[in-house]
C-alpha cells in the first residue's frame, strides 16, 4: 500500500537495489514484536486513545523530519550520487514504529488475523509471520529493484521532482498523523 514506507523505498533505491529488502527487515524488527504482543493479549494497549495520540504526534513529527531531510538531500542524491542521511534499515524501523496507522491496523484488522491463527498454535503464528514478511520483502524489493534499474533513464529534472514529490508525500503523511492525533484530543 502506498504510504511513508513506499516513499522512502523510492528515495533509498537510488543507491542500491537492496533498499527494499533492508526496509522490510527494519519493518520486521518492529512488526514481529507487535505481532507477538497481540498474540499474547496486548492488543488493547494499542487501542488506548492516549497511546494513539502520542504515536500520532511523535510519528507525524518524525516523518516530517525525514521528509525535510529527503528534500534537503535531493540535489546531492541526484547530481552527486550521494544517499539520504539515514539507512534503509533504520528508515524501515522508523516508518513502522512511528506510524500510528501501522499500530492501529495491527490492533484492529491484524489482531483479527492473529486470532484466526491462535487455534493452530505457535507453528501457524510463525508461518503467518514469515508469509506476511515475505509479502513485504517481495513488494519493497520489486519496487527498489525497478527504481534502481531505471532511475538513470529519467533525467536530472525528473529525478529531482521524484524527490520533491516523495518529500511532499512524506510530509503530507506526517501532517495527517499529527492532525489525526490533534483531532482525537479536540
Amino acid at each position: 500500500m502506498p504510504g511513508p514506507m513506499f516513499a522512502v523505498t523510492l528515495a533509498k533505491s537510488y543507491k542500491t537495489p537492496f533498499a527494499g529488502a533492508w526496509l522490510s527487515i527494519g519493518h520486521a524488527v518492529v512488526e514481529v514484536p507487535v505481532i507477538l504482543l497481540i498474540y499474547f493479549g496486548f492488543a488493547r494497549f494499542f487501542e488506548n486513545q492516549i497511546v494513539q495520540v502520542v504515536l500520532s504526534l511523535a510519528g507525524g513529527a518524525m516523518i516530517i523530519y525525514l521528509a525535510i531531510s529527503m528534500y534537503r538531500a535531493r540535489h546531492e542524491v541526484v547530481t552527486e550520487k550521494r544517499d539520504v542521511p539515514y539507512s534503509a534499515f533504520v528508515a524501515g524501523m522508523v516508518m513502522s514504529v512511528l506510524n500510528p496507522f501501522f499500530l492501529l491496523w495491527w490492533a484492529t484488522l491484524g489482531s483479527m488475523l492473529i486470532m484466526k491463527v491462535i487455534p493452530f498454535g505457535a507453528a501457524a503464528l510463525i508461518g503467518f509471520m514469515i508469509v506476511h514478511w515475505l509479502c513485504d520483502l517481495v513488494w519493497l524489493s520489486t519496487v527498489s529493484g525497478l527504481v534502481y534499474k531505471t532511475h538513470n533513464w529519467w533525467g536530472g529534472k525528473v529525478q529531482l521532482w521524484v524527490f520533491v514529490l516523495n518529500s511532499l508525500f512524506l510530509a503530507g503523511f506526517g501532517g495527517w498523523f499529527i492532525y489525526s492525533g490533534l483531532a482525537t484530543i479536540l
